[in-house]
């Protein structure tokens, strides 16, 4: 019996900075203090502040201890772990207070959060199914398998009013009812777990954090559908996630809560890895099972829809991760239970991975309907450097900009999509008044057109097209009538495109130029970009007024363009002037400045 235990996050951003090395650590100090039979070391997943890392909370003191080093550990393994003592200076300073110390759920960042994909993330050991089984894991299928029908398992999602949280909302129990009633020798389960828009890493910390759940979910699919077969597709850049994905299916295999007669009850069902090449169009049902099938991750023209025909040509459903994460809590606690939270049309939570200008970069799970200024303000910390909010990219490459006109705006499916962006599985980029619209629409562009399968026209051409064209405009070679033929194809492409993939990357472009046309227009009729991002339409001057003549920005320049003697004012020259900045950057006294 262990007086305390140590929590240190063991998710791939935590890991990245060296978690691995301080348990390394920790464990050898416990060891040292003859501590080992004393305090116990878990490693966990997410625990969702990832700005913090690499995080250590002790129970049961609730010793949050955020952006810990190697050499942290004999402090807090001494003062803490030997003599009680909390070592102060390194806690989170949210959870300080005069009275002590706060408990967790009471910071700004998680009070208005509701967690129930994520509520396994960073509490258990993941490569151990007992902590699983120990917050109530499995008990799901095991009411499935013993006391319901297929029909009552449907039945419950349909009630819940759950939606697939990949990104298009389709209502899971309908999904499923339509399987369920197509009769096939063979019927499959799939989840999607190849997460590749940029900034999103929903998904990977789920499976890094809790697998287990998304294994009896698919369990619970399996038998709701008739299926006995079920594969991951993740993408081999997640081996954090790869490898306890492998360890959970071993695990659930030893305790027969995958293969043969599960639970005595007759039921088959086993589940297979399949490791996706990093395809961005792979998260795109058909092409997935395509891959999975061994062949190049191209989409399949709609209908036959999976549900009828899909992998190997047999009955199947596919759902992202986070979707699966939930069913097992919807199971136990009801449908009534999940229904109650969120909005009339889009009922539960929603975790998003929020990144960019933001405080608090890192996962959040929120109720549906909670508006965009709660989670940027109150729950991420607002925008730093006093900067002020401009826009919001929701959905990756799929979705749009929200302004800040739409700061108030309830998140949840339709509300969204009404202002032209979406949902997506969750990537939520946080963008204040430096940031250039244009640019960001063309970086997106970007990757959509190196994503792209090329097996449709209109997406492997017309992208191609609309990102020469945003080129020219972040250059100052742009007509209006270029920008004309730009939303022209961006209609086009939509209404054209084989799959999702290109019938939603004009997205960011439509959302920009509907909310922030009169960037695109400074760009193309002033030569302008206001917000000092383009270079090419960039020119960097220095305010004789302000010069010292301390000769640091021309000592810093790398193509020799500033010009001067020392205690007099400087010029930059501006043919030679490559615009990399770093005058700016170097300079003491404000003297530098961009038009």
């Amino acid at each position: 019996m262990y007086r305390s235990h140590v929590l240190v996050c063991g998710g791939t951003g935590c890991t990245s900075s060296g978690s691995q090395q301080i348990i390394e650590t920790l464990k050898a100090e416990l060891e040292k203090n003859g501590l080992s039979n004393e305090v116990s070391v878990v490693q966990t997943g997410c625990h969702g502040l990832c700005a913090l890392g690499p995080i250590m909370i002790v129970y049961p003191d609730a010793a949050f201890y955020s952006m810990v080093k190697v050499e942290d550990i004999p402090e807090i393994v001494e003062e803490h772990l030997l003599k009680g003592r909390v070592v102060t200076r390194l806690l989170y300073k949210e959870t300080v207070t005069p009275n002590g110390i706060r408990a967790l759920s009471d910071t700004d960042f998680y009070k208005k959060q509701h967690r129930i994909a994520l509520r396994n993330c960073g509490v258990i050991n993941p490569e151990i199914i007992e902590e699983y089984i120990g917050t109530g894991g499995y008990q799901a299928l095991g009411k499935v398998l013993t006391k319901m029908t297929p029909d009552d398992v449907i039945q419950c999602l349909l009630d819940s009013g759950l939606r697939g949280r990949g990104g298009g909302g389709f209502p899971t129990g309908l999904k499923w009812k339509l399987a369920k009633g197509n009769d096939a020798d063979q019927k499959y389960v799939c989840c999607n777990a190849d997460e590749g828009d940029p900034g999103a890493f929903m998904d990977r910390s789920i499976l890094e954090g809790d697998p287990h759940a998304v294994l009896e979910a698919m369990a619970i699919a399996g038998y709701a559908i008739g299926a006995s077969q079920g594969y991951i597709y993740v993408r081999a850049e997640y081996p954090i996630a790869v490898q306890r994905l492998r360890i959970a299916i071993e695990q659930a295999r030893e305790m027969e809560l995958l293969g043969k007669d599960i639970f005595g009850t007759g039921f088959d069902f086993d589940i297979d890895l399949r490791l996706g090449a990093g395809a961005f169009v792979c998260g795109e049902e058909t092409a997935l099972m395509t891959s999975i099938e061994g062949n190049r991750g191209e989409p399949r023209p709609r209908p036959p829809f999976p549900a009828q025909k899909g992998l190997f040509g047999k009955p199947t459903i596919l759902n992202n991760v986070e979707t699966y994460a939930n069913i097992p809590q919807i199971i136990l606690n009801g449908p009534e239970w999940f229904a109650s939270m969120g909005t009339e049309k889009s009922k539960g939570t929603k975790v998003f991975a929020l990144g960019g200008k933001i405080h608090n970069t890192g996962l959040v799970e929120i109720p549906m309907g909670t508006t965009l200024r709660e989670v940027i303000e109150e729950i991420g910390g607002g925008i730093p450097n006093g900067k002020k909010f401009k826009a919001a990219q929701t959905g990756g490459p799929s979705g749009g900009c929200i302004p800040a006109e739409h700061f108030d705006i309830p998140i949840d499916y339709d509300n969204l999509i009404s202002i032209g962006s979406m949902m997506g599985s969750g990537g939520l980029i946080v963008m204040d008044e430096t940031d250039c619209m244009v640019d960001i629409a063309k970086f997106f562009l970007e990757f959509t057109v190196e994503e792209s399968c090329g097996k449709c026209t209109p997406c492997r051409v017309g992208t191609k097209r609309m990102l020469e064209i945003l080129t020219k405009i972040t250059k100052g070679q742009a007509t209006m009538e270029d920008l004309d033929k730009l939303e022209e194809l961006c209609y086009y492409i939509k209404e054209n495109s084989l799959c999702g993939l290109g019938q939603t990357a004009p997205n960011p472009v439509l959302s920009t130029l509907h909310y922030f046309r009169d960037e695109y227009e400074a760009h193309i009729k002033e030569k302008r970009c206001p917000a000092g991002v383009c270079k090419a339409l960039l020119s960097y001057h220095i305010d004789s007024s302000k010069c010292k003549g301390c000769t640091l920005c021309a000592r810093n320049c790398p193509n020799s363009a500033i010009i001067g003697t020392v205690r007099n004012p400087h010029i930059i020259d501006q043919e030679k002037c490559i615009k990399c900045g770093a005058c700016m950057e170097k300079c003491k006294f404000g003297a530098i400045y961009k038009k």
